[in-house]
């Protein structure tokens, strides 16, 4: 049975303290990381969630605290009271906040006894992640996991500040909502006092801080919970938090200017780093054209080139065929990899293109007299020259074409290129590099609904100079949007909204949906629309996302408290589970199979 804290009190946690504190009396309270016995002198680790304070239990100050002492344990929780000493030159740890000092126990009480833990409370744990997120409780122990829960406290705390100081106001927005699903599929929750009736959780609170900037409040923000029942993918949340933002009497610039200060005094005073601002921009086709993603990671080269102009008319068909059909030919070139790569090491990349679609790689090694190629006796000594000259091709180089429908070409094309960066070592994890990419396409086609979909949302407003195109050619229309991309991450995006009713009923048009429809799905947002609506606009931020990369990490669920797994469950609480039928029949619910 563990003993009471009863007329104990920290004084300081673990590595509040240091040499300043010598000969002082303290208590302090943990968890025991580590135990060495040297016979008369037992040394603890002691740990607490600011990291590691060593103790030291003498048998000389009593046999009784002593003989507690010997019953420590890994995990075990401690409470001592003791005078802090400072160490032995030849026992200093320079690797510990606390290496100087020590406390020399007085007192000892064992709190809380711990079974042998399933996992190694240390840093940097290569514990398969399934025991991990089992255990989670033990996990978040870990000295990493808690720097990076830190890290999201500080940098929450820094977006409250920042915004406050900007004339931003925090405004809770309603968990329960009407169910109005766009894209991904809404989480429903039954209501028991109106059966047969769903709330939805919010995918985010877009129509919400909408109707705030009709209210007169001019700028809003919030952290948000947000949830999207999304099918399996390795590294999405069923449940997510973002930054949210909304402001009125705004335009593009407005709203990329505020929110790269907050970026930039988040990294600083988080992490002490000094970002660059403003971010460089590109447009949606430009960063397709060059890097073949609206996310480009821009911390290294190996840009596409587009050669279709040259191959056009060629007698290699492939080539040919892709321009003639509307699609397109690019290459990129890999600086060196022609003598680098092996031919099968060549060929596993013409396999890896497969997975996006493309049908395979073409590809010249450039050689200082000759070229290896299987396409080169299709092409004509000057096509060879010209396409040389395009891709900047030098002896040593490869490089790799594909020839297909443009998304095909940009999707192969720009996962080569990162796996290319990778392959060479040509990724310097150290540096952030943010851009924004704007002017993405207002519409897309689906040929599964045979009908426009709205790129981002049903509220975004097109560019003013592309309005006159919704009617006659909505491929056209670029949006008022912009995406914030952090080292190839999305960490966030947002639009100008439209505001005026005409636009927006047009817009709706366009989607397919008919007033009866608009009213039924939007019907509050167009009711508050017709009293005053300020022109606004605004963003959400990916928190997770965001303290991942500040943290280093190539996962949000280690930057997330309790995560889930890539099917949507909860490991630790085995959630989603089974409820009692009472449950069911009050919420007039019945489960069939």
């Amino acid at each position: 049975m563990g003993e009471t804290i009863y007329g104990l009190k920290r004084t300081h946690r673990c590595t509040e303290l240091g040499v300043e504190n010598i000969g002082q009396k303290v208590t302090v309270m943990g968890w025991a990381s580590k135990r060495r016995d040297l016979g008369g002198v037992i040394f603890v680790d002691l740990r607490d969630r600011s990291g590691i304070l060593q103790v030291v239990f003498n048998s000389m100050y009593g046999g009784e605290m002593f003989n507690k002492a010997e019953a420590i344990r890994n995990e075990f929780v401690l409470a001592v009271e003791g005078e802090v000493v400072r160490r032995s030159p030849e026992t200093v740890n320079p690797k510990l906040k606390t290496g100087e000092i020590e406390v020399m126990a007085r007192e000892l009480r064992i709190l809380s006894r711990s079974e042998t833990p399933p996992i190694q409370i240390e840093e940097d744990s290569d514990v398969n992640e399934t025991v991990r997120l089992k255990y989670r409780y033990l996990d978040l122990r870990r000295p990493d996991m808690q720097s990076s829960l830190m890290l999201r406290h500080r940098v929450a705390k820094i977006a409250r500040d920042y915004f406050d100081a900007n004339g931003f106001i925090e405004i809770e927005t309603p968990m329960l909502i009407k169910s109005s699903p766009e894209g991904a599929r809404d989480y429903l929750v039954p209501s028991r006092v109106h059966p047969g009736k769903f709330y939805a959780l919010p995918q985010s609170p877009q129509l919400f801080k909408q109707l705030l900037m009709v209210a007169g409040y001019d700028r809003y923000m919030q952290i948000a919970k947000c949830f999207r029942d999304e099918d399996l993918r390795a590294d999405r949340q069923p449940e997510f938090t973002q930054i949210d933002l909304e402001m009125s009497f705004v335009n593009v610039e407005d709203v990329l200017a505020i929110n790269e200060g907050f970026l930039k005094r988040a990294f600083k005073e988080a992490l002490g780093l000094d970002i660059a601002t403003p971010f460089p921009r590109l447009t949606y086709k430009e960063a397709m054209d060059r890097f073949g993603s609206d996310k480009p990671d821009v911390r290294f080269g190996l840009e596409l080139v587009d050669v279709s102009d040259l191959v056009e008319n060629c007698g290699f068909k492939v080539f040919a065929n892709a321009v003639g059909s509307g699609g397109s030919v690019r290459a990129i070139n890999a600086k060196g990899c022609g003598a680098k790569f092996s031919r099968r090491e060549i060929d596993s990349l013409g396999e890896f293109v497969k997975t996006y679609r493309a049908k395979g790689m073409a590809w010249i090694a450039v050689e200082e007299n000759e070229l290896k190629s299987a396409i080169t006796k299709f092409l004509t000594e000057d096509e060879i020259k010209k396409l040389l000259e395009r891709t900047g091709a030098e002896p040593g180089d490869l490089i790799c074409f594909i020839a297909d429908k443009n998304q095909i070409v940009y999707d192969s094309l720009g996962a080569l290129r990162l796996e290319l960066a990778k392959k060479l070592g040509l990724i310097d994890n150290s540096v952030f590099k943010f851009l924004w990419v704007t002017e993405f396409p207002l519409l897309e086609y689906s040929e599964e609904e045979k009908r426009w979909v709205a790129v981002h949302h049903p509220f975004t407003s097109p560019m003013d100079e592309d309005v006159e195109y919704l009617e006659s050619d909505p491929g056209r229309v670029r949006a008022k949007a912009y995406d914030v991309v952090l080292n190839g991450t999305e960490l966030g995006g947002g639009s100008i909204r439209i505001h005026m009713q005409e636009l927006q009923s047009k817009m709706f048009r366009l989607l397919g949906l008919n007033e009866e429809e608009a009213q039924a799905k939007f019907g509050y947002l167009l009711e508050a629309f017709k009293y005053g609506v300020p022109p606004h606009g605004g963003m959400a931020y990916g928190l997770d996302r965001l303290i991942m990369l500040m943290a280093g990490k190539s996962s949000i669920r280690d930057v997330i408290a309790f995560p889930k797994v890539q099917n949507a469950t909860d490991l630790m609480t085995n959630a989603p589970d089974t409820v009692d039928l009472k449950q069911l029949k009050e919420l007039h619910i019945r489960v069939t199979e």
